[in-house]
């Protein structure tokens, strides 16, 4: 029991509300009761005259209470009774107190609900359905603040509906936790009678109507094994679909007013003939249900007399025989109307209230049923929220919002626990049925707030359900009023239940129903069922959330795979597409790439890893990393390709029996130097390339056959060189562009297609991208496509400069001074000291360890400036740290310094050696002295 709080705040006497001491929920009471204008000294309630006080609830509450009043003998106490609409329906205290009763209206009839006298226990218990202490300060009206008042539901113990409510009210010095207790322990015993007498009646009802069909001949309908027998001969069999549906017409029958008979169609052209029959006895009244079995074509339909029901259907009667008739005359017990024959049986017995319950019952299992079906079909989070809304209404709801918390839809892992009221709430569904499909509804997809005292905020900190009431008319220009969808609910009192979104430990966000008017309150057996629909609702969304950061991750991952851009290079222009076989998986093995060589040289990749899914796009993320690590080795393309093939053809751990992911992978690589404009290409089990010259037709380049990566022991790799013009365009591509289903097809059909598109393609690199993508089949590609094109340019002739020396001193001078004329020539001075530095040190190694041979230079002149010193020599040049006292060693040291990359490639006759440096006009580079050269060699410390 919650420890009682103490006022603080302004007195009573002032109108203002105090904004301190009192509870979220006693707060946002006062300020509804506020807003409904109820005059806070002196309030006029309503009084009901026309009370039953023979009703099932006084008989079932008046000993108990006795019994509770007699317990506080001594203590100025006073008891009240209640009904489910908050009318007090009886009271038990001693002549002061009922006199104060009295004063304050409290009298039997008066309604205390909220709506006419404030914040009361009463009233707090039948809007939150479960038991309520209001503390002397709380209360809203002046006359009840010296008072601590305990209110406690009494719930029908079938159904679980509340029925009314006990309050006890004591002087507020005197009030302690135990009282509490006793009360709760009061309301219990009235329920254990309300079951009493309840069950007294339905077994006299049953009684009173086996009395009735001892000699009518009538048989009861076995449910379990769906056979329908009696003494007079076999009966139709029932599948169990067709008994649930005989169950819930014979619920809804009972719970019927004016509605005495039904035809239910079954299969076999059969027809179901179900009759109500009204039942009493003494103060007990209910209805039994009898079907009868008629076939369609038959002649007992014929045959039989029939009346005018009340929407103007002929119906057959059933009629009774003599013997029931003469038995019911004997017992009083059946109603004398036309009962059934000796072909009908017993479907079921009971009172229209416990028929209504049966009826919601069946009705939530249904729903649940429907649930399991119809939840999380899709790993959507909104989509999830919106079927939840479409499931509930209208059978359990008339509007239902669902919000989530903002982390929850970034696919973030929600905080464990329970939720602060101002948690980040994101409206993500509302939905009132059929006539809001298609239209927005406002508030939805934006941010929501509950404060503290409202449902919603008790729902997120408690993590259960929770009913409550809402008056639209005290929230109307309130702050409040975003917390429910006013325009939505309309004028009047409604019902709220807010279930919490929770699965694995946190909540997910809230789901809110809606009930329009008192007509029904939701109940006990309702928020067992919200609660189920919201956690499987949770379960879903948390699915759709972790689906959502793991797909995110892993196209992350896929996608970092694939270069993000495109470089710039002089060489080349170039566009790519990447279009997915299932665009929700994302990138898997395919891949492009456009790698920078040195000479102004540039290799172009595609490739093809069998198989899909992230272990495609880790294994494509390998080879791509490895051919460039390759590549930069500036390997020749067949090399490339055989160094791909042993890393794949080695099996992982050592171990014969497993096999690389890698291995079936197919590859093209090409390379391709505007100096000379050629280009070189090798392909390992890849489709060929396409050529578009200028002034020409789109044709294969006819490349040797490679076998595809880890099966290259069958045959070794082998490259061609071809001319390509200026502005020719070379077309590279996976195999997915010329598959059908899950094979090739018509590969030659294909082909032609995007031969075509390339002759009757634009100059723009991205329109032919989008043309040869329109060559795919209309439902998307079978296969994942790689695309790369290249429109080549050719480095004029005004920007390569070239020389060839004998291998021998004089050269490196002779070099120098050509390199010097050439750069002021191009009016490149600045780079007169450094290039020159570069190519003396490049020329005279070329000269000493280059072999007998010619030694060749040559400048390229681009947005850098490339040297180039080539020999016969296959001897790697490399760095190495002189020591102090060596004259040599230095020469390479310096180069790396003075230029922004350096390296050497293979030729299959000797090697380059090159060095770039980076113009920079505006910034001259100064001399360094010969002190600073030396300092570059000092041993640190």
């Amino acid at each position: 029991m919650e420890v009682y709080p103490t006022p603080s705040g302004r007195g009573h006497g002032e109108g203002a509300l105090p904004d301190t001491g009192v509870r979220p929920e006693i707060l946002a009471s006062w300020q509804r009761s506020q807003s409904l204008g109820i005059d806070r000294e002196r309030a006029a309630l309503p009084i009901e005259s026309d009370l039953d006080p023979d009703s099932r609830l006084i008989r079932a509450a008046t000993p108990v209470l006795d019994h509770l009043y007699e317990r506080f003998a001594g203590v100025p106490v006073t008891v009240a009774l209640a009904d489910s609409r908050a009318n007090i329906v009886d009271r038990w205290g001693d002549p002061a107190g009922l006199k104060l009763m009295d004063a304050a209206s409290l009298v039997p009839g008066a309604n205390v609900d909220e709506r006419f006298m404030g914040t009361s226990s009463v009233s707090m218990v039948l809007s939150t359905r479960a038991p309520f202490v209001v503390v002397g300060h709380e209360h809203f009206l002046h006359d009840l603040k010296e008072l601590t008042c305990m209110a406690a539901p009494v719930r029908d113990p079938v159904g679980g509906t509340v029925r009314g409510a006990v309050n006890l009210s004591v002087p507020r010095e005197l009030a302690n936790p135990g009282m509490a207790l006793v009360l709760q322990d009061a309301t219990e015993r009235i329920e254990e009678r309300l079951l009493e007498l309840s069950t007294a009646r339905e077994v006299q009802l049953m009684r009173s109507f086996h009395r009735a069909r001892e000699r009518g001949g009538h048989a009861e309908l076995e449910l379990g094994s769906g056979e329908l027998s009696r003494l007079g001969g076999p009966a139709p069999r029932l599948t169990s679909q067709e008994r649930l549906i005989l169950l819930e017409r014979a619920v809804e029958l009972i719970s019927s007013t004016g509605e005495t008979f039904a035809e239910v169609p079954l299969a076999g052209s059969r027809t179901a003939l179900l009759r109500r029959r009204e039942l009493h006895h003494g103060d007990a009244e209910g209805a039994a249900v009898e079907v009868s079995f008629e076939e369609a074509r038959g002649t007992g339909l014929a045959g039989r007399t029939t009346a005018t029901g009340p929407d103007g259907r002929r119906v057959p009667l059933l009629d009774r025989p003599a013997e029931a008739a003469e038995a019911n005359a004997r017992g009083a017990t059946a109603e004398p109307q036309a009962a059934g024959p000796a072909d009908a049986w017993l479907l079921l017995v009971g009172e229209p209230g416990v028929g209504r319950l049966a009826a919601e019952a069946r009705g939530r299992l249904s729903l649940l049923n429907e649930a399991g079906v119809r939840l999380g079909t899709t790993l959507d989070m909104r989509r999830t929220a919106e079927e939840l809304a479409e499931i509930a209404v209208p059978r359990f709801a008339d509007l239902v919002v669902v919000d989530l918390m903002d982390c929850v839809l970034a696919g973030e892992e929600p905080p464990a626990g329970r939720l602060r009221p101002d948690v980040a709430l994101r409206r993500v569904a509302a939905w009132t049925g059929e006539e809001s499909r298609g239209t927005a509804i406002a508030g939805e997809d934006e941010p929501v707030g509950y404060p503290a005292g409202t449902p919603q905020a008790r729902c997120l900190e408690t993590g259960k359900p929770v009913t409550d009431s809402v008056m639209t008319a005290a929230l109307a220009g309130h702050p409040a009023d975003r917390v429910h969808p006013v325009g939505l609910l309309g004028e009047g009192v409604h019902s709220y239940l807010g279930a919490p979104l929770s699965a694995r430990g946190s909540v997910l966000g809230l789901a809110g129903f809606y009930r329009r008017g008192r007509s029904r309150p939701y109940e006990q057996d309702d928020l067992t069922l919200a609660g189920e629909l919201a956690a499987r609702t949770a379960i879903s969304v948390d699915n759709a959330r972790r689906y959502r950061r793991e797909h995110q991750a892993s196209l992350t991952l896929q996608r970092s795979l694939l270069p993000r851009a495109l470089p710039r290079l002089s060489a080349v222009d170039l566009a790519s597409r990447y279009l997915p076989a299932d665009a929700r998986a994302g990138v898997s093995g395919d891949w492009f790439d456009a790698i920078p060589l040195s000479g102004m040289r540039v290799a172009l990749v595609v490739g093809d890893v069998p198989g899909n899914g992230l272990q495609a796009a880790a294994t494509m993320g390998r080879l791509r990393t490895a051919v460039r690590t390759l590549a930069g080795l500036d390997l020749l393309p067949e090399e490339v390709l055989a160094h791909l093939d042993d890393l794949v053809s080695r099996a992982p751990d050592d171990s014969a029996d497993d096999q690389d992911p890698a291995t079936g992978t197919t590859c093209l690589y090409a390379i391709y130097d505007p100096v000379s404009c050629r280009c070189t290409a090798a392909r390992a089990g890849h489709p060929p390339p396409a050529v578009l010259k200028p002034g020409g037709e789109a044709e294969l380049i006819d490349l040797p056959a490679g076998p595809p990566l880890g099966l290259g022991g069958i045959q070794p790799y082998e490259s061609a060189t071809v001319d390509l013009p200026a502005d020719s365009l070379l077309t590279m591509y996976t195999d997915g562009l010329l598959k059908e289903s899950r094979g090739y097809g018509d590969t030659d059909a294909h082909t032609g297609r995007l031969l075509d598109s390339l002759n009757h393609a634009g100059p723009a690199l991205e329109d032919i991208c989008d043309r040869v993508a329109d060559t795919l089949p209309p439902g998307g590609p079978h296969d994942d496509v790689a695309l790369l094109l290249a429109r080549v340019h050719a480095l004029p002739e005004d920007r390569v400069a070239s020389w060839e020396f004998p291998s021998e001193p004089s050269a490196v001078a002779r070099a120098r001074e050509l390199t010097r004329a050439q750069l002021a020539a191009w009016g490149m001075s600045e780079l007169d000291f450094n290039t020159g530095l570069v190519v003396s040190e490049l020329v005279t190694n070329a000269v000493r360890y280059g072999g007998q041979g010619p030694v060749g230079l040559r400048l390229l002149r681009d947005d850098s400036l490339i040297c180039e010193v080539s020999d016969r020599s296959n001897t790697s040049p490399r760095i190495r740290r002189a020591a102090t006292t060596e004259e040599g060693g230095r020469g390479l040291f310096l180069v790396a310094q003075f230029t922004k990359s350096w390296g050497a490639r293979f030729m299959p006759q000797g090697k380059t050696v090159w060095a770039e440096q980076i113009p920079q006009p505006e910034q001259p580079a100064s001399e360094p002295d010969e002190q600073a050269l030396l300092a570059m060699f000092d041993d640190v410390g």
